[in-house]
Order: structure tokens, then sequence, then C-alpha cells
């Protein structure tokens, strides 16, 4: 072979960097999104990833679909695109009870004429189903389930999911017996962790929540904009393989997910071939008691016949396969009266609709009380005030309206206020928006939650300013601003009712000390719009003072980690409201911080430096985000899985499966004395 030209050569050593760099990407994707079971920290997959994108940058003739730097989302869709699926997704029949389970093993059985059946037990996720396409071993168009005939184009998209191949290995896909084009149907997933950060976000900047993670998840894979979809964290679990013609070409389902883990694809581990109804039951008893310890939703268990020439013998109805059945527990719903419909003044203005229910035990509590969201969502539900409904509970999931069951011959309808109930100003719906405001910046409601979010301990942890004291010191006309939280003496404290001097005097403590809050605190404390701890945080860094925020164009705004024009738009509206720099000087004369120095770089004479640290259980004195402070200060980083790079797992009480595998892995394992006395803190429990 002739040897390379030098322009030959100059080409060569890029595309070799590049396919050398993906390689290594994909590795490491796989085993952090698919495997759980990471090498390097984040820090060293971003800086793989800027290694790629600099190289892409320079050489953008060598980009393809398939690279990890392509994950990201492009523009804008323009609009739902639809396509036919390969062939129809039907939905599954359910089983609520022991008896239903029975029948339909019965019915399996002599259609199927055998004695006993062997079925694939696996976990039904609480998601939205979508199916992939690959052809020549490229992921080639992403589609929701739709109504089952037709779906939703969303091939961008799907490929910001990171558990999701972009492209198959060729010798992988030979070995499992994969033919040039197939079809993969799974369920898109919103991890419970990543559904409370978003949450927690939204509510944060007066947003609406989502209701649970399968809304959260639906509403993010349809987003016009994959850049969003990228930030919400999906996951993805396959369930089913097919030809390209919508056909199954395994002899078992069990070996067709088999196949699937060996090519690359996510596939839930907690699955098992089970032999006649017994094994059923054994299985729908180990998981419907263990179903809060999974760090994902699910809403039953799902049985399949794991022979395909038995499942084709068996067919469908029209709506579901004979084949298989999802296992549900009604544990988690109950029927309920909604006695009335009711609304609640954000800190923003958001005005909220709240469903007032008899009471009913749902989900392991007593449920009393239901968000519903916006007058949309009570338009969808057709719902109005003396129905009887149905209520979903699920872990520690908001309680939600599902439907209503029967409409009361008295039913009378819900009527969105026009004007704000508390200080009657003309309600607001801005256009795009679905939730009415209340614009009046002096409204009591607004003021109270204002206060209770600028005392919230992710804020400035004024400790003992709650919701009766809040409520007293706004009607009494302590407080009508923020700033006159610092305006407060123990006399005046003292002189409500419930609140001896002692008391007093505590609160007078707790607000002295939230002077010393560090800036990101006191930026999340003002309570703009959209900006929550993350974002503060990270404007703080960026800016290093509110002076340089208040100064800054929307540019330089756009230019911070996860600030795009909309949360731009919302902080300058903030800071040009005259009222608001006048709060904002005023809790200057106060002697809030209002700077920070530059971060310290990290040094070996920091204890923890480079060291990564994983936390597990309840410590006896530290919460979790004091720990992580602790951790920070040192130089250390907190992860949230034990892999071979974790230098020490910190554990407390209840520790978990965390804490095997830190054994198992050996990693050091430190308890609260153990980490404070390697970070040398002076940390000492609280009396």
């Amino acid at each position: 072979m002739p040897a390379e030209t030098a322009p030959q050569a100059a080409r060569s050593a890029p595309v070799r960097q590049i396919e050398t760099l993906r390689a290594e990407i994909r590795r490491h994707e796989h085993l952090y999104y698919v495997l759980d079971e990471p090498e390097i920290s984040d820090a060293e997959y971003d800086s793989l990833i800027q290694r790629l994108q600099a190289l892409e940058d320079a050489h953008p003739e060598l980009i393809t679909a398939e690279s990890p730097t392509q994950r990201v989302g492009g523009a804008p869709r323009a609009g739902a695109e639809k396509a036919e699926h390969s062939s129809t997704m039907l939905s599954l029949d359910n089983a609520f009870n022991e008896q239903e389970l029975r029948d339909f093993d019965r019915r399996a059985r002599e259609l199927a004429g055998v004695e006993t059946l062997v079925y694939v037990g696996e976990l039904k996720l609480d998601g939205i189903s979508m199916s992939v396409r690959y052809s020549g071993g490229r992921l080639a168009v992403g589609l929701t389930r739709g109504d089952g005939v037709t779906g939703e184009v969303i091939t961008p998209n799907a490929r910001t999911i990171r558990s999701l191949p972009l492209a198959i290995d060729p010798a992988a896909a030979a070995a499992a017996g994969m033919p040039d084009a197939f079809e993969v149907r799974g369920e898109v997933v919103m991890p419970r962790r990543a559904f409370e950060r978003l949450n927690a976000e939204r509510l944060a900047a007066e947003e609406p929540a989502f209701m649970n993670p399968r809304n959260a998840a639906a509403g993010s894979l349809r987003m016009l904009d994959a850049s969003v979809t990228a930030s919400r964290r999906l996951d993805y679990f396959a369930y089913s393989l097919l030809d390209a013609d919508g056909s199954t070409f395994m002899e078992s389902h069990w070996n067709a997910l088999e196949a699937l883990a060996a090519i690359g694809f996510k596939v839930n581990p907690h699955r098992a071939r089970l032999t006649g109804l017994g094994e059923l039951f054994e299985f729908r008893n180990r998981w419907i008691d263990r179903r809060d310890s999974l760090p994902y939703e699910i809403d039953g268990l799902v049985y399949k016949v794991d022979s395909t020439a038995l499942q084709r013998r068996l067919g469908a109805t029209a709506k579901a396969p004979r084949w298989a059945i999802a296992c549900k527990s009604a544990a988690e719903q109950a029927e309920t009266i909604v006695e009335n419909i009711d609304v609640q003044v954000g800190r923003t203005g958001a005005i909220t609709p709240r469903a007032r229910l008899q009471p009913v035990f749902v989900g392991g509590v007593t449920v009393s009380r239901a968000t519903l969201h916006n007058e949309d969502e009570i338009a969808r539900l057709e719902l109005q005030v003396g129905d009887r409904v149905l209520v979903e509970r699920s872990g520690d999931v908001i309680p939600k309206v599902v439907r209503v069951v029967e409409q009361a011959a008295d039913r009378r309808p819900f009527r969105m206020p026009s004007a704000c109930p508390v200080c009657a100003t003309a309600l607001v719906r801005e256009q795009d928006e679905v939730v009415r405001r209340c614009v009046n910046v002096n409204c009591p409601a607004r003021l109270k939650e204002s206060v209770r979010h600028f005392a919230h301990r992710t804020a400035l942890d004024i400790d003992g300013m709650g919701e009766i004291l809040v409520e007293q010191l706004v009607d009494g006309g302590l407080v009508k601003n923020l700033a006159d939280i610092y305006d407060l003496t123990a006399d005046k404290l003292a002189a409500l009712s419930r609140m001896a001097e002692k008391s007093a005097g505590n609160v007078m403590a707790s607000i002295a000390r939230s002077k010393a809050a560090p800036l990101p605190r006191v930026i999340y404390a003002l309570g703009i719009r959209y900006v929550g701890e993350r974002t503060a945080q990270l404007l703080a860094d960026y800016f290093l003072s509110i002076d340089r925020m208040l100064a800054a164009s929307p540019e330089e705004l756009e230019a911070v980690e996860g600030v795009g024009p909309r949360i731009a738009e919302s902080i300058r509206d903030f800071l040009a409201a005259e009222q608001n720099r006048t709060l904002i000087e005023r809790l200057r004369q106060a002697g809030l911080q209002f700077e920070q120095d530059p971060p310290p770089e990290s040094g070996e004479s920091e204890p923890a430096a480079g060291k990564t640290f994983v936390l597990t259980g309840t410590l006896p004195n530290l919460t979790r985000d004091r720990a992580k402070a602790l951790i920070a200060a040192a130089g250390g980083k907190v992860s949230g899985s034990v892999s071979k790079k974790t230098d020490y797992a910190v554990a407390g009480e209840k520790a978990g499966s965390k804490l095997e595998k830190a054994n198992r892995l050996g990693v050091a394992v430190l308890d609260e004395s153990g980490l404070l006395a390697l970070l040398g803190s002076e940390e000492r429990p609280q009396a």
C-alpha cells in the first residue's frame, strides 16, 4: 500500500482523533446511562466532549449525525410531522386483582392449547412510549405512540436521550442476529431525581409544576425545541424488538430483550422468565412492595407470553394483545367528591386552582386537596364542583384528579376569577401562557408567598418565620416589603400573639444570621421569575456581584450557562422595576452579601482536593445540603452514584444499595465524624 501523502496524513490525523474520541465517549455514555457504572467523573466526561467539539469546530466537514456532540438539539422544529407506525402500537388490558390475573392466564392457556405457559415479567414503567427505527446501524426515525397507528416524528428529540444509541456497533449487531433495518419500542421516563429537580426549579420560578414524571416526560419529549428536551435528563428503556415491517423475528421475547441489551440498549434489569401462574404472583408480590425504592415511577407490572410463535397464535383484539397484560395495583387510586374549587396566589401572582376534596385515603395518606394546575386542565377534565372523581397519588407526587367518574346532579361549574381574590386587581393572562396572574406587586397574598420564599431554608434560611408568623407580619402591616424584615425588633415580634420573648429573640438571631448568606442564596431569595437555585448559583459565579448583574445587557446575561432569552428577559424586567431596585438598595444597607470572591482553584492544600464523595443514608447532624457544602469548600465533589472512581462513601442511618456497592468495590466508607475529621472541619452538632 502506498504511503500517505502529506495532505492525506494531515487530513487523516483529525479523522483518527475524532473517531477515537467518539468511541471513548460512547463507551462512557453506555457505562453511565445504561449500565450505571461510570468510570470517570462528570468533569472528565465534559472535558472529552469539549475536546471533540473543538476538533469538530475545526473540521466541520467531519461532523456526523451520530456524533455525541449532536445530542444537544439543534434548531426548533417548525411543527408536528406525523408518520405511520410499521404495525399498530396496541395498549394493554389491565388486571387489578388476583382473579383477573387468573382469568388472563386461563384464557391464554386455552387459546394456546397448552397446560402451562412461560411468561416474561417486566416492570411497567410510567412514561411515554416511543418507537425508534434503525437503518444501516444508525438511528433514523423516532416516533411517539400517538393513536397507535400514527405518531409524531420526534427524531431530533429522541437523539438527545443519552441512553438511546445513535449508532449500533456492526460486530455486536451481527453477533445478535440483527437485520440491517429494525425497530425498537420502549418507554421514555423521567427519573424521580430529575423530576424533583425540574419541579423545584419550576416552582421557584412560579411556573406550574408537572403533575407527575409521566406528564413531565411526555411534555419534554414533544418539545419543538430539542435543546429543552436535552436539558430534561430523560431515560429510555427498550421493551420490544421488531423487524422493519413491524413483525417479530426472534423466537422468544426473552431472547429479543437479551439481543437489545447486547447491542447497547438499556433494558430494565428487573425482568424474569416465569413459568405458570404461581410465579406470576410471586413476581407481583416482590415488586409491587418495592416500587417506591426504584429511581423511576412504575404503574404496575407487565406479563408477556415468551414464545413469539404462541404470541402470533393468540393474536389480539382491536385494542390489546391477548398474549400480554398489565398487572396494576388499584391501591393508589380512589374515588371521592370535589367539595369545592378555590385558587391560590403565588409570589409572582400566578393563580392556581385547587380541588377541595372529601378526605380519602390513597397512596398511604389521607388526601383532602389536589392541584388542578390551570383553567385549561379543568376544561379538559370537564370537571365541576360536586362531581365524583378518581384521584391518584404515587409516592410523593402531588395528588391529581385523573378523571370525572360521575357527574353530580347538582354540579356547578367553576369560574376562574377575573380579579385577584385578595387585592381585587384584574388578572392578566399573557399570550402563550396558561396561567392567569395578579400583576399587583403589593398584593398581600403575593407578599406573603415572597416572604416565605425569602425565608425558606434554601434561600436565606430565617428559622422561625413560618406561615403563622408571616401572616401576622403582613396582615399587621409590619412587613410591606421584603426589606422590612430587617427593620423588625424583638419588641415588635414579642407583641404578636403566640410569640413569647424567647421566640422573638430566636427569630431576631436568625434574621441577623441571614445577613451572612452567600450571594447565590441572596439572588435566589429575591424571587426573580424563572431563577431557581441552580440558575442563581450560575449567575453569582459568572458576575460575582449584584451590581455587575444589574448592569448586564441581555447578551451578557444569555452568556451565562443555562440562561436563555426568556430567563434573561425576566431578570432584566425584575431589575428594571424601580421598586425592585429600591428593594435591592435597602437590602444592601441592611448588610446582605452582594458580592463573592472568585472560586479558588483546586489545590493540594485542600483536604478533599480532587476527591469524589457519595452520600447515602441520613447523617446524625448534618443535612445533605450542609455535607455537600463542606465537601465543596474543601475542594471535593459529590456524585450521585458509586463507581470505581469514588474515593469515599459517606454513610448514615438507613444507607442502602450505594453502601453495598461501595463495600463491593472496596471504596472507603466514612461516618459523619470521619467525614468531618477528613475535611478538617470544626463543624459541631447543634444543641
